[in-house]
């Protein structure tokens, strides 16, 4: 039986496939891919972003080769970037909670 983090890992690396295999190239995600995998799996995250161009700016930013797609390695720095964010405010929020 996976352990959590096995089973998280296994998610992260469905997640990827599933999207990455709508178009093109089954092993990198094309802007559109990446696109929908955030407004289906980040929306939380998307919604914050004031700025209407956020997935091109992560899609270029992501795009380390510069091949016009994102594979998995590269999908992982955004996962790890907002994972590390997301840790940061679990962190605050759990001092706030022990000053009370």
């Amino acid at each position: 039986m996976p352990s959590e983090l096995e089973s998280a890992m296994e998610s992260l690396i469905k997640v990827f496939h599933k999207y990455a295999s709508k178009e093109g190239q089954k092993a990198t995600l094309s802007r559109r891919e990446l696109r929908e995998l955030m407004e289906s799996e980040l929306s939380n995250f998307l919604m914050s972003q004031k700025d209407p161009a956020a997935v091109d700016k992560i899609m270029k930013d992501l795009d380390t080769n510069g091949d016009g797609q994102v594979d998995f390695e590269e999908f992982v720095s955004l996962v790890v970037g907002l994972s590390i964010a997301c840790e940061q405010c679990y962190q605050m929020h759990m001092k706030k909670m022990a000053k009370q």
